[in-house]
């Protein structure tokens, strides 16, 4: 069984609610899933699992948010080598930049990046939009 740790940071809550379901997908597989918000969680403790699944909306000028998600996000990174990492997030506005830097970083880094990019949804997910989220989580847990 695939331990994963679903990881988010949320303004509004449509990344959690994207979190939520990639969680509901991935322990639908059987993976064995912790859901935390980035203030709960250590990027020592995150990389601990064998699987990670890291949320994030686009933020500003198309940025990861800057106060709490990319300082995790830039500890964690050096330890994300040869790891399955799927990414999600919503947006308002802008065509993915966010999404497109923080798959190149990721990539870099020698992780696995589930589907090969990340999901992005925008505003407040739908049915359609929760459905893809269980997908990327039971993706990551197989």
């Amino acid at each position: 069984m695939r331990k994963i740790a679903v990881i988010y940071w949320s303004g509004t809550g449509n990344t959690q609610m994207m979190a939520e379901a990639v969680t509901e997908g991935a322990k639908g597989a059987g993976a064995d899933v912790s859901l935390f918000n980035v203030s709960q969680i250590s990027a020592a403790d995150a990389a601990s699992y064998e699987a990670l699944a890291l949320g994030c909306p686009a933020m500003g000028g198309e940025v990861l948010e800057e106060s709490e998600f990319e300082p995790f996000f830039t500890e964690l990174e050096s330890k994300l080598s040869g790891k399955k990492v799927a990414l999600f997030g919503s947006y308002g506005w802008g065509d993915g930049q966010w999404m497109r830097d923080w798959q190149e970083r990721t990539a870099l880094a020698g992780a696995d990046i589930v589907s090969g990019e990340g999901l992005m949804l925008n505003e407040t997910p739908d049915s359609t939009g929760l459905e893809q989220c269980r997908e990327l989580g039971k993706l990551l847990a197989e």
